[in-house]
């Protein structure tokens, strides 16, 4: 059984790398509460819907967002085209019960400006919780992985792992925690089933630190 922080910030090395799956699976493995802070893309749909869709909780379990942007574009640019601008340094988790499981899922990577001045490695700080690295398995991600964990770290911030999605590719996992010095908690194969069953049980299969 994983022994993952209780409360985790999810973040990833770029978009669409699974973060949000990630947090399903965790949701769906250990129950507790998910929150987006920065939400864009909202005139479609939003991750909190998914990721409440594929776990089946009930929907006092999601958070309300901080915001809830209209366009799919990087936070900065999405608050510019809403006519408002993101206050990092006023968000703050909204209430939940004490000892209760939480996911926080980032938007993009650490590095996606928020406004003037602000990036969501700025908000990971203010949050100050573990930070849980989302990566591809393949071509490309030692780099972006290193990247990221070099920058987490300047910020003073706990990572409680790596998690890689994709083909299992050993080399790349190997690489990854021997330059970063850091341990790879999960490795998520193309999933074909995702029902809530299938994730709890992806949960305790694939993390396994």
């Amino acid at each position: 059984m994983s022994t993952l922080p209780p409360k985790l910030f999810i973040t990833g090395t770029d978009t669409d790398v699974g973060k949000t799956l990630v947090s399903a699976m965790l949701m769906a493995g250990r129950g507790g509460y998910y929150w987006k802070p920065i939400q864009t893309g909202c005139r479609e749909t939003t991750d909190t819907a998914t990721v409440r869709g594929l776990t089946d909780q009930p929907k006092h379990r999601f958070l309300p967002e901080a915001y809830c942007l209209t366009e799919p574009l990087s936070p900065h640019a999405a608050a510019e085209l809403d006519g408002i601008s993101v206050d990092v340094d006023a968000m703050r988790i909204p209430d939940f019960p004490d000892g209760e499981p939480l996911v926080v899922e980032g938007a993009g990577g650490v590095m996606v400006p928020l406004g003037p001045g602000h990036f969501m490695l700025d908000l990971m700080r203010l949050l100050d919780l573990p930070v849980l690295v989302v990566a591809r398995s393949g071509l490309g991600t030692i780099n972006h992985t290193l990247l990221t964990l070099a920058a987490i770290r300047r910020a003073g911030l706990i990572i409680a792992g790596v998690v890689l999605n994709g083909e299992r590719n050993a080399g790349n996992r190997a690489a990854i925690e021997a330059f970063g010095n850091i341990t790879v908690v999960a490795e998520i194969p193309p999933l074909t089933d995702l029902s809530p069953k299938a994730l709890s049980r992806g949960y305790r299969e694939f993390f396994t630190v």
